[in-house]
């Protein structure tokens, strides 16, 4: 897998990140601290650690065995926030999980779909996948505003499936597949072709 290549639209940038980010991934996430907290995943038999450089570590060593891909997002240059692609695997699975935050002063504006555009048509595109899926929370309406724009299926919900901000919490499944967006999930939404879908809230 490469090691260095940008996903772009307009003034919008996927770039593989690297542990030069670290410093600026900090400084964002520290400073938005009320933002963030209540998504932030948590170790229950640890403490909270903010090492940046560890956990961005780790996120790139996926890259060696291919099962995960982090992205750092831009915008106009500046680093805004994450998208990290986690569980890959191939052949009769080819499959993907999409996780992202950004940072406040962005949101609302249209960058996270188009990231999340970028990630899914690349993933099935240029690496084959088949599926590609995002688990959220139901208390996260941002992040529940992005699969409804990008038409993402809901598919059930995982209960007290990952530990965040302190305890064990459900998400909701959402996922799309090759055939369901031929024409590639960007230009779906680009160009307002999004069906509509049926969604626990609606």
């Amino acid at each position: 897998m490469a090691l260095s290549f940008a996903l772009t639209h307009a003034d919008v940038k996927l770039r593989i990140a690297k542990m030069r980010d670290s410093k600026a991934l900090e400084k964002l996430i520290l400073g938005n601290r009320e933002w963030l907290r209540p998504w932030e995943a948590t170790n229950p038999g640890a403490p909270n650690s903010f090492d940046v450089k560890a956990q961005l570590r780790g996120l790139i060593r996926q890259l060696d065995d291919e099962s995960g891909i982090p992205f750092v997002i831009e915008v106009g240059g500046v680093i805004t926030g994450q998208l990290n692609v986690a569980n890959i695997m191939y052949g009769s699975v080819s499959s993907a999980v999409l996780g992202y935050w950004i940072a406040p002063e962005v949101a609302g504006k249209g960058v996270t779909p188009i990231c999340v555009a970028l990630a899914t048509d690349y993933l099935m595109n240029q690496q084959g996948l088949h599926r590609v899926e995002i688990d959220v929370r139901p208390e996260n309406v941002a992040s529940l505003r992005v699969v409804e724009k990008l038409g993402f299926r809901y598919e059930g919900i995982k209960q007290r499936y990952i530990h965040i901000n302190g305890d064990w919490r459900d998400h909701y499944i959402f996922a799309l597949t090759h055939e369901e967006i031929p024409e590639g999930l960007l230009n779906r939404f680009l160009r307002k072709q999004v069906p509509t879908q049926k969604y626990p809230w609606n």
